[in-house]
């Protein structure tokens, strides 16, 4: 099973190419992806034929206990021929439906391919998540196929009403699959369908919301108005998902739990009287259209409330039933969806007004059509006869619930009829109809379907003695199936339903003011935009009172929150414990206080600069009580971060006012005080909360362990950031790629990675020959921001700076630092050169673009878990390598200090792409709004870095 999936994927991917080279008659090669899923479950036929099933299990989570499991029973094997077969012939006849060159079809074969293996994986999952997952890979599939003609809005809008639906309840579903599976203590439903199920209001919700999910993706009331619009997709999607395979996904699902929850209350009710009351609605709408894609829309809606109202009844005579209807909706209704795409590829439309005459112009496509629509009418000798009529057997002793059924069933023969009249007969004052030369690829699909809906009608026994295994399911089978059960109920009111049906059709002229006028107030397209309206106009509203542009407000709501409900439930838990050690060290204390005042200074500040530099002290004394604490990593990262942040709010205040805007009123800045003085404490109480919450022996106490024995080094922090936990710094270094990215891509209005600027001339002043120039930017600055003792000690210290990042660099796997702290170090001496020297200094100091220094570091990090995993070994995985130079000695090398390579250069790039973007970039604006040299390094000319 894994491997059918397996082969649907890579018949997608290939798509593309193949259908590049060979053009539509590609659609014939990946045909053989369904095909052999098709195959392999007919092969599969003697297993579910006695009762039997077919197992497959693959690790997939193991942390969570999840597993590729798939399991083919009766239904998912009736689910995977009709998925493998009507999936193959779809794409045979895709190959001539589109001609060479259409728009687009490369896409659509790809997609349908890939929609063919999610559906086959929903019918073969085992493990309710993985059926979610392709339950949702199917809708985003179907998304795309509907709406294949981008060009069109109306396809457009019938993708996403489709999405949209779907996928809210697919998220619901979910939700009632996580209640079930975590009372259960397994996901794997042939497990649950045996263990205890929770009772009471607990089982009831999780049933309601699975319902949720199946009733809105197999489009019953009151999550109908999506298919009809879904109509706009091309002719071959409606045949395969709108006929044969997604919508058939809820009823699937509902005749997959129904053996186990069929029971539960809200069950019967629920899938009763929504499939009957969409049985009769969308009967009723069909026979009002006249496009006869819309009537076959309808009739599919109408015979998926049958297919809920059977399948989920819960009696073996009704399951029985309801799977022979599942297989003979899948042939007649996909053959006439091909026939009706026949018709409108040739004559241009499918307006039952404008076509006449077809009938007797294309008889072999009218046999084939009038063969299908009198299997869904339920005509004998067809197999819809056959489904029909164990029906309304099974449903003798419901008599409310079979007079519906035959009114729908009188409605289903009356649309049929419509169907047939209106492609194929003939109507005075039409001229007739030529659809021209009718090619085998598109006329033997369709005849395939219908010719099986007449074979396996004779052949009902043989369906019986199939399909009996999941009907007996829920208990013994009292009715067989069979073509003649003799003169019997059943047979009585299948005959009034088709009298009934040939009376509305032979009376459709006098009864169409009636069709007219009775229909609903609202349309369900019309009830779906009015939500969606007011869903938006609600959004509006509501964005309209909290978004007010103000981020004191926005920082108030969300800080008057934190203090609100995380303060609230540390007054009622109290979790901390009874005595609290206020210090360890009355040096603590000090620290303290000067971070307490710094930071209640910084509050009243009434200068941007003066506030930046009292907010940098509570960091560097943060720094300080690591220090005391005995974490020197913590301590030097923590003081290279902050200068780095120093210099970066330099940067950023050059555009900015000197002073603070205009001060709130007393009153509110007292508030604003109360609201910090609060979040404070509570962030305190969470710290002690946290510190004190601790039930189990954490995992770090294996770490220094673990630091020595299997990432060879004696500093704990930094063997455990690129070897222990190397998944969560390689997120972190995707973090910092896409926020340097996100910065500058604010800032600049051209690329990022311009030519290297030329040196100009100091405007009105010649460099005489012999003359010194300690920083060959500095000459570019204005004398008023040149500083000659700066470029001086920047002269003298840059490269020994670099030199220290690089020693912190290759020492940190067994001292203090590492490739953040070095990538840090290095970072800030590009900082001093350009504050010395200006963005033409900072060409110099660094010729390379920041995204190359950037995807060159996130290359490197990758490349060293690629590596470990071509060699064999889990990814990440550390190396030691002896070595041996002379004049060096015996030495070794760790592998994951490649890893912390990447670190150093993805960190000297982030800040090189701050200092040209919030820099030079800036100074660029300053002088292009004629700001002269105001700034702290402006230099007079150049193309900038």
């Amino acid at each position: 099973m894994l491997v059918l999936l397996i082969l649907h994927l890579v018949a997608a991917l290939a798509a593309p190419p193949l259908v590049r080279w060979w053009g539509p008659r590609a659609c014939y090669l990946l045909a053989l992806a369904p095909a052999a899923a098709f195959g392999w479950a007919l092969a599969r036929t003697p297993a579910v034929t006695d009762g039997g099933s077919v197992v497959e299990t693959y690790p997939w989570i193991r942390q969570l206990g999840l597993e590729l499991a798939l399991r083919t029973t009766t239904l998912s094997w009736l689910m995977t021929l009709l998925v493998g077969g009507v999936g193959a012939l779809v794409l045979v006849y895709s190959g001539r439906y589109f001609g060479p060159g259409s728009l687009g079809l490369a896409r659509f074969a790809a997609v349908l391919v890939a929609f063919a293996g999610a559906m086959l994986g929903l019918v073969l999952a085992d493990d309710l998540l993985l059926l979610y997952v392709c339950w949702e890979l199917t809708t985003i599939f179907s998304y795309l196929l509907i709406g294949h003609s981008t060009e069109r809005r109306s396809s457009r809008w019938a993708a996403a009403q489709a999405l949209t639906v779907t996928t809210l309840g697919g998220l619901a579903m979910l939700v009632g699959f996580v209640m079930l599976g975590t009372h259960a203590g397994t996901y794997r439903w042939s497990e649950l369908a045996t263990a205890s199920l929770p009772g009471g209001a607990y089982l009831v919700t999780a049933v309601l919301l699975i319902l949720v999910g199946a009733l809105a993706k197999s489009a019953v009331l009151p999550f109908t108005s999506w298919l009809p619009v879904a109509m706009a997709a091309p002719t071959p999607v409606s045949a395969y998902l709108h006929a044969a395979a997604m919508v058939k996904a809820g009823v699937y699902l509902i005749g997959l739990l129904a053996p186990a929850l069929a029971t539960v209350g809200p069950w019967r009710p629920v899938v009763t009287v929504a499939g009957l009351a969409t049985m009769v609605v969308g009967g009723w709408a069909a026979l009002r259209q006249t496009d006869l894609k819309l009537l076959l829309a309808y009739g599919t809606v109408s015979q998926l409330g049958l297919l809920v109202v059977v399948v989920g009844a819960g009696t073996p005579d009704a399951a029985l039933a309801g799977v022979a209807m599942l297989l003979a909706h899948a042939l007649f209704k996909a053959a006439l969806f091909l026939v009706l795409g026949i018709v409108d590829h040739g004559a241009g439309t499918r307006d039952l007004r404008e076509l006449s005459g077809l009938g007797r112009r294309e008889p072999l496509l009218t046999a084939v059509a009038v063969l299908a629509a009198a299997s869904m009418a339920g005509l004998p000798p067809l197999v819809g006869f056959v489904a029909k009529e164990a029906v309304l057997a099974a449903f003798l002793d419901r008599p409310v619930v079979l007079a519906a059924l035959v009114a729908g069933t009188a409605l289903t023969v009356a649309y049929s009829a419509r169907f047939v009249w209106g492609a194929f007969g003939d109507r005075p004052g039409v001229e007739p109809t030529d659809v021209g030369r009718i090619a085998v690829p598109l006329l033997a699909p369709p005849a395939l379907l219908a010719g099986a809906g007449l074979v396996a009608g004779p052949a009902a026994g043989v369906l019986d003695h199939v399909l009996r295994p999941y009907a007996e399911l829920f208990g013994p089978v009292g009715k067989d199936l069979a073509l003649w059960h003799g003169l019997s109920p059943a047979l009585g009111l299948s005959a009034v339903a088709v009298a009934g049906g040939a009376a509305l059709f032979a009376l459709r002229g006098p009864l169409a003011p009636v069709l007219a006028r009775l229909h609903a107030p609202v349309s369900g397209n019309q009830g779906y935009e009015w939500i969606t309206r007011r869903f938006d106009r609600l959004a509006v509203e509501v964005t309209a009172v909290t978004q007010r542009g103000s981020l004191p407000q926005y920082l108030g709501t969300i800080l008057i929150a934190l203090a609100v409900v995380s303060g609230g439930a540390l007054l009622t838990a109290r979790p901390w414990r009874e005595r609290i050690a206020l210090w360890d060290n009355p040096l603590q204390v000090v620290v303290v206080t000067v971070v307490a005042v710094a930071a209640v200074l910084a509050v009243g500040a009434r200068r941007r600069l003066t506030a930046m530099l009292l907010v940098g002290m509570t960091g560097y004394g943060s720094a300080l009580l690591f220090v005391l604490y005995g974490a020197p990593d913590l301590a030097l990262t923590q003081f290279l971060v902050e200068t780095a942040t120093i210099a970066v709010f330099a940067l950023v205040l050059r555009r900015l006012p000197q002073r603070f805007s205009v001060r709130p009123l007393r009153r509110r800045r007292w508030v604003r005080r109360a609201i910090g003085l609060a979040v404070g404490v509570v962030a305190a109480g969470l710290a002690l909360a946290a510190g004190g919450a601790r039930t189990a022996p954490t995992i770090s106490d294996a770490f220094p362990d673990l630091a020595v024995g299997e990432g060879y080094g004696r500093n704990v922090v930094n063997v455990t950031l690129v070897d222990i936990r190397a998944w969560d710094t390689m997120g972190e270094l995707a973090v910092l790629v896409v926020a340097a990215t996100g910065v500058a891509s604010l800032v600049f209005q051209r690329s990022r990675t311009g030519p290297r600027p030329r040196r100009p001339e100091p405007a009105g002043r010649v460099n005489r020959p012999g003359r010194p120039v300690w920083l060959r930017g500095g000459p570019t600055l204005s004398e008023r921001r040149r500083s000659i003792v700066l470029e001086v000690v920047t002269r003298l210290i840059f490269h020994t700076v670099v030199v220290f990042s690089l020693f912190l660099l290759f020492s940190g796997h067994n001292a203090p630092g590492g490739g953040f702290a070095g990538g840090l170090v290095a970072g800030l001496a590009l900082v001093v050169r350009y504050l010395a020297g200006g963005r033409y200094e900072l060409a110099e100091a660094a010729p390379v673009g920041a995204g190359t220094v950037l995807g060159a570091g996130l290359a490197v990090s990758v490349g060293t878990g690629v590596v470990a995993l071509l060699a064999g070994a889990q990814v990440f995985t550390s190396t030691k390598v002896d070595l041996s130079l002379p004049l060096v000695g015996d030495f070794y090398v760790v592998t994951s200090l490649f890893f912390d390579v990447g670190v150093y250069l993805v960190v000297v790039g982030l800040v090189l792409d701050i200092l040209r973007s919030l820099g030079a970039e800036v100074d660029r604006h300053i002088e292009a709004a004629g700001h002269g040299d105001r700034g702290l390094a402006v230099d007079r000319g150049g193309e900038g870095s």
